[in-house]
C-alpha cells in the first residue's frame, strides 16, 4: 500500500484495515454529470478499487460551470462524459480499475451493471432511473446513497435494503416532471454539487470500510443560498405495504419488453429514444448514409446529424438523442425518417 493513503489512514475511523477494504471494494456511480464527477473524483483518489461510470450522455459547454472533470476540449470533442471522465481519472489514479459505460440504465442492462459491486451512488437526474436503481439494489440486497441537487438546494439519503426504508417507502410516487425543477429550469450553482455529494462520497466510505454505526439514520436537505440544512428522521419509515421492500414487486424493473422507451428530457428540449431489442448502430454506415442529407459530425464514440432546426445524436448502443423537440411524435418521426423505424 503506498504512501498516497496514507493521511486518510491516519484517519482512526478508516486506518489500515479500512483502506485495504476500500482497494478491494467496487462501487458503481450512476451518471457522470455535476454530482457523479464529484463522487468518481473522491472514490478514485479515496483508493476504491474498482469504479464503474456509467452515463448516456456527452459534454457540453454548459456542463463546465459544474461538473469539474471536463474542460473544454472535451467539449469540442463531443467526448461522452465517462469517457472523459476516464481519461482524466486514469492519471490520478492507477491502481484503480475504472470501467466507463457509456449508456443509458434501462430494465434491460440494469442488473448486469448494478449486481456485482458492493455499493451504488446515484448521481442521475430523474426519478424513474431512481427507482429502476432502487428495485435492483433491494432485490440484490446491495446498498445504495440517493442523492439530488438543483439551484441552491440538495438532498442525500443512505439506502440499505432490509435495514433501512428504501426510496419507494420515502417517495412512493414518482414526483410530477413538469412541476419539479432541473438545472435546466432553475439553474444550478456549483457549490451545492460539492456539497450534496461530498456527504454522499463519507456515507460510501463508511459502507466500504464497515463503519455502518456511522452512517446518517436522515433524509438530509440543504439550501445553501438559504443557510439552511434539515434532518429528517427515516429509521421508521419503512413501509410494510411498500410495493419494492415490502411486496418485493419490481414493476420499474420487470417492464414489457414493449414498453416505450422514448423520453422527453425535462428543460433540454430533447428527446431520448433507447432501443427496445438490442438494436445497434454502425457509425460508419449511418455516416455514410446521412451525410448526403444533411450536416454530419463524427467521433469514434457518436454521431451528430444536423437537419436544422434538429440534431440528431446517435450512439453506437442504439439510442438516439433527438434535439430541438421535447414532443415524442416528432422526436420518434425524425427517428423513423433518418434512422429507420
Amino acid at each position: 500500500m503506498d504512501t498516497r493513503y496514507s493521511r486518510q489512514i491516519l484517519f482512526a475511523p478508516i486506518g489500515k484495515t479500512g483502506q485495504e477494504r476500500l482497494l478491494q471494494s467496487r462501487v458503481a456511480i450512476v451518471g457522470m454529470g455535476a454530482l457523479g464527477t464529484v463522487l468518481a473524483n473522491h472514490m478514485v483518489r479515496a483508493g476504491v478499487g474498482f469504479v464503474r461510470m456509467i452515463d448516456r450522455d456527452f459534454v457540453e459547454p454548459s456542463n463546465l460551470q459544474r461538473q469539474m472533470l471536463y474542460d473544454e476540449e472535451d467539449a469540442r470533442q463531443h467526448l461522452p462524459k465517462a469517457i472523459a471522465a476516464y481519461e482524466k481519472l486514469r492519471k490520478i489514479n492507477s491502481e484503480v480499475e475504472l470501467e466507463p459505460v457509456v449508456a443509458d440504465v434501462t430494465p434491460y442492462n440494469a442488473e448486469t451493471l448494478l449486481t456485482d459491486v458492493n455499493l451504488v451512488l446515484d448521481a442521475t437526474d430523474n426519478f424513474q432511473i431512481r427507482y429502476l436503481i432502487n428495485d435492483v439494489c433491494v432485490k440484490h440486497g446491495i446498498p445504495w446513497i440517493y442523492g439530488g441537487a438543483v439551484s441552491a438546494k440538495g438532498m442525500y439519503a443512505t439506502i440499505r435494503p432490509g435495514e433501512t426504508p428504501c426510496l419507494r417507502c420515502l417517495f412512493p410516487e414518482a414526483p410530477n416532471p413538469g412541476e419539479m425543477p432541473t438545472c435546466d429550469t432553475a439553474g444550478v450553482i456549483g457549490p451545492i454539487i460539492h456539497v450534496v455529494a461530498s456527504y454522499q462520497a463519507t456515507e460510501a466510505l463508511k459502507l466500504l470500510v464497515g463503519a455502518t454505526e456511522a452512517l446518517a439514520q436522515t433524509l438530509t436537505h440543504f439550501d445553501l443560498w438559504g443557510n439552511q440544512q434539515q434532518q429528517i428522521g427515516i429509521g421508521k419509515a419503512r413501509r410494510s405495504d411498500c410495493p419494492a421492500c415490502g411486496k418485493q414487486e419490481f414493476s420499474y424493473l420487470n417492464l414489457s419488453s414493449q414498453e416505450d422507451l422514448a423520453v422527453s428530457l425535462c428543460g433540454r428540449n430533447s428527446v431520448q429514444i433507447s432501443p427496445v431489442d438490442g438494436t445497434r448502430f454502425e457509425l460508419d454506415v449511418l455516416e455514410q448514409r446521412l451525410r448526403p442529407l444533411g450536416q454530419v459530425e463524427r467521433n469514434k464514440f457518436l454521431l451528430r446529424f444536423h437537419q436544422d432546426p434538429y440534431t440528431l445524436v446517435i450512439f453506437p448502443d442504439g439510442r438516439v438523442l433527438v434535439q430541438g423537440t421535447d414532443d415524442i411524435s416528432t422526436a420518434r418521426s425524425l427517428h423513423a425518417r433518418y434512422i429507420g423505424a
